[in-house]
C-alpha cells in the first residue's frame, strides 16, 4: 500500500495554530493582542480588570474634582469616551472577529481600522492622563511625575530626544510608514502565519494610531508647541492620500496579493479575489471617511470658535467728519 500523505488540511492548519495561541505563559499584552481560538472565559478575564481599574480611578479622583470645575473635570462624556474606546479594543483583539481574521481578509481589515482609527481618538479625547495620574496613590503619583518631569524635560538629552522624534512630521512619516508596511504582501502573509509577529502588527498599528490622533487631538502629554486649529485640519486631511491610494491598490488589483487566503477555508463562498477587493473598498472609503469626519469636526470648531469671538464696535476714524479731507467739513447743519 502507498504511503498515506500527513499533511494537514488548511483547517487543521488553522486549528492547530489557534489552539497554540492564547495568553497562558505568554506576556500580558502578547496574549491580549493576538488569539484566534475565541474563549468567553478569557476575553472577560482580560476586559473585566480594565473596567475595574477605570472604575477605580474614577472613584478614587473624587476628591481632587473639587479643585477644578466640574464642567472641566467631571463632564460624563469623558469616561463614557474612555471605556468605548477600552471596548473597541477588546472587539477588535478578543471577540469571534480574531477568529474570522484568519479565514476573511476584509474582517481583518475592520479589525486593524478598529485599532488604528477609532479606539485611539477614543481613548485620547477625554485628555485621560490628568485622571490616571490622579488615581495614583499620592507617593507613586509624586514618584511617576518626578520621571515623567526628568523624561520630558527639554534641558537634557531624553526630553530632547522625545521632542525630535515626536514632531508631526515624523510622526506623521511613522505613521504612514507602519500602515503600508504592515500591507507588504511578505510582511502581511508572515504576520498571519506567526502568533508573535501578529502581536508586533497590532501594537505597532495601535501605537501609531495613538501618536496620530495625539496630534490631532491635542492631548496630554503636551511636549510640543500646540498645533493650531487650521494645522490640525491639514495633518488630519494629509492622511487620506495614502489610505486611499492603498485602498484602491487593493480593490483594483486582478490578482491575490496576500497569499495566506488561499490557503484557508473560503466562508460564505467568498474567494480569495473578492474577499480582497472588498477589504480594498473597506480601507477607500469608510476607512477615508473617518479622517474627513474628524477634519470637519475641527472645522466646525474653528468656525464656532470664530462666531463666539466679540464683534469689534466701529473706531471712531471711520466717521464721514474723520474720513473728510483736511479743511474740509461734511457735517450737517441745520437750516
Amino acid at each position: 500500500m502507498g504511503a498515506v500523505s500527513k499533511q494537514p488540511s488548511p483547517l487543521t492548519k488553522v486549528q492547530v495554530r489557534s489552539h497554540g495561541s492564547g495568553p497562558q505563559g505568554r506576556p500580558f499584552i502578547l496574549g491580549l493582542a493576538h488569539r484566534s481560538t475565541y474563549s468567553p472565559d478569557h476575553s472577560w478575564a482580560v476586559v473585566c480588570p480594565w473596567l475595574v481599574e477605570v472604575a477605580q480611578t474614577d472613584l478614587e479622583t473624587r476628591p481632587a474634582r473639587g479643585r477644578v470645575p466640574a464642567d472641566r473635570l467631571g463632564a460624563l462624556w469623558r469616561p463614557i469616551s474612555y471605556i468605548t474606546g477600552l471596548l473597541v479594543i477588546a472587539f477588535a483583539l478578543v471577540s469571534p472577529i480574531d477568529t474570522l481574521v484568519q479565514q476573511l481578509f476584509f474582517v481583518h481589515m475592520i479589525q486593524h481600522l478598529l485599532l488604528i482609527m477609532i479606539a485611539p481618538p477614543l481613548l485620547l479625547l477625554p485628555n485621560p492622563m490628568p485622571f490616571i495620574l490622579w488615581g495614583l496613590p499620592d507617593n507613586l503619583r509624586r514618584l511617576v511625575g518626578h520621571w515623567l518631569g526628568i523624561a520630558l524635560n527639554k534641558e537634557n538629552a531624553t526630553g530632547a530626544a522625545i521632542r525630535a522624534v515626536t514632531t508631526p512630521g515624523i510622526i506623521y512619516l511613522v505613521y504612514i510608514i507602519v500602515v503600508f508596511g504592515w500591507h507588504d504582501p511578505n510582511m502581511y502573509n508572515v504576520a498571519l502565519r506567526n502568533d508573535f509577529v501578529h502581536d508586533i502588527e497590532h501594537i505597532t498599528f495601535f501605537l501609531a494610531g495613538m501618536l496620530f490622533w495625539w496630534q490631532v487631538i491635542g492631548a496630554g502629554p503636551v511636549i510640543h508647541k500646540q498645533f493650531g486649529q487650521i494645522g490640525r485640519i491639514g495633518f488630519t486631511l494629509a492622511a487620506i492620500p495614502p489610505n486611499m491610494v492603498l485602498g484602491i491598490v487593493l480593490a483594483f488589483t486582478p490578482t491575490i496579493i496576500y497569499t495566506f487566503y488561499n490557503d484557508v477555508p473560503h466562508l460564505w463562498n467568498l474567494n480569495p479575489l473578492t474577499d480582497q477587493q472588498l477589504s480594498g473598498i473597506i480601507m477607500w472609503i469608510p476607512g477615508s471617511m473617518m479622517y474627513l469626519i474628524a477634519a470637519l469636526v475641527l472645522i466646525a470648531g474653528l468656525l464656532k470658535s470664530e462666531d463666539a469671538k466679540p464683534v469689534q464696535k466701529n473706531p471712531a476714524w471711520t466717521s464721514d467728519d474723520m474720513l473728510s479731507a483736511p479743511g474740509t467739513n461734511h457735517s450737517r447743519t441745520t437750516p
